[in-house]
């Protein structure tokens, strides 16, 4: 049977760095989605490409998963600085 930890009187969850760290890093990974200032886009994005770098040297993650977590650094590293994302469409040149 699993239990479950009973909740802190200061509401704090207690778990492992490794877990806390892939929690955190898959918060700002909703954050830089729906982020719109390109500033912010930008450090979730440096902050994210630092968190999966360190979860890639955790010593308690397989191999396989090290090397997931390698390439998924690498494919953020590589997206370059943000855009300025346009919240409307542009307006069609003919109606039908």
């Amino acid at each position: 049977m699993h239990s479950t930890p009973a909740p802190h009187h200061n509401e704090e969850y207690t778990m492992p760095s490794a877990e806390a760290l892939l929690a955190g890093t898959l918060a700002l990974m909703t954050g830089h989605v729906q982020a719109s200032c390109c500033a912010h886009r930008e450090l979730m994005a440096a902050k994210i490409v630092s968190n999966l770098s360190a979860l890639a040297d955790a010593p308690v993650l397989s191999p396989a998963f090290k090397a997931m977590l390698q390439n998924l650094r690498l494919r953020w590293q590589n997206q370059g600085p943000a855009t300025e994302r346009s919240l409307w469409h542009r307006s069609p040149d003919a109606v039908q």
